[in-house]
């Protein structure tokens, strides 16, 4: 499916968000932002999608929000405007977080501003070796704490390095990101594109319940207390060892053969 400045498909389980405004290093627009919402959203209650996959057409993953069509138009408006602004932009991040599919981001080239965040908010992250992550809001002008960062990026690298990156802005290299954790893999840029098939292949092939169940409690359970937390897990798997997938490992392993997962 075509939208005006991203591209969504869905193909043997694996959906796929390609930000398509290659000559703009994926730029995102009003239009953008409204698109990556209303596909996110939907995605929650799409049962054909077993994981998705965000990426970038061209040589960059997202250059964050366009300097003209988003900061020129928003300057002179009013309070009402930019928080409908920021409403929008944050439920992408929301979205994503709220999803039972796991995302992967794709990332080579440049992942800044709100295309950082976006990244963030992914279950996984994939780097090409050239690739830079950029949380630039304070550079601008603005909070580095935008759309999520300032909760989600502390819980991935911790407080003091999520410091550093949200207050001075600085580029971050492949590398170093897979140091502080912030990526879970760093490939060559030529082995990028067959890196995440792969590991969205084996995410679509997988237990879907059991994975949406997994990246649920993940989320859930970042706020809560030791008990609260306990308490969570032990209904949730209380829950999936009545579920089909868990009699059908029994039954496989008995046979001695591979589940066949039907996500129930």
């Amino acid at each position: 499916m075509h939208y005006e400045h991203l591209e969504y498909d869905v193909a043997a389980g694996i959906a796929t968000i390609t930000f398509a405004r290659p000559d703009k290093m994926n730029a995102l627009t009003y239009d953008s932002y409204r698109e990556f919402e209303h596909v996110t959203r939907a995605l929650a209650h799409d049962r054909d999608a077993k994981v998705l996959v965000v990426r970038g057409d061209g040589d960059h993953f997202c250059a964050g929000g366009d300097v003209h069509t988003i900061i020129g138009d928003l300057l002179p408006k009013g309070a009402h405007d930019h928080y409908r602004f920021t409403q929008m932009t944050g439920a992408c991040v929301r979205n994503l977080r709220e999803m039972p599919q796991p995302a992967i981001a794709q990332i080579k080239g440049l992942a800044v501003g709100a295309g950082s965040v976006i990244a963030l908010a992914c279950d996984l992250r994939v780097m090409a070796e050239g690739a830079k992550f950029g949380f630039i809001f304070t550079k601008v002008g603005l909070t580095g704490a935008d759309m999520g960062a300032a909760y989600l990026l502390p819980r991935i690298v911790g407080l003091g390095r999520a410091s550093e990156l949200l207050l001075l802005g600085d580029d971050v290299r492949a590398d170093a990101c897979l140091r502080m954790g912030l990526a879970n893999s760093v490939v060559p840029e030529d082995e990028l594109e067959s890196t995440v098939a792969a590991l969205a292949q084996r995410l679509a092939a997988g237990p879907h319940l059991a994975q949406e169940m997994t990246k649920r409690m993940l989320q859930r359970e970042l706020d809560q207390d030791f008990a609260s937390a306990m308490e969570t897990e032990t209904l949730g798997q209380a829950l999936l060892l009545m579920g089909g997938d868990h009699a059908e490992f029994y039954e496989a392993w008995c046979d001695k053969r591979k589940p066949q997962w039907t996500g129930r």
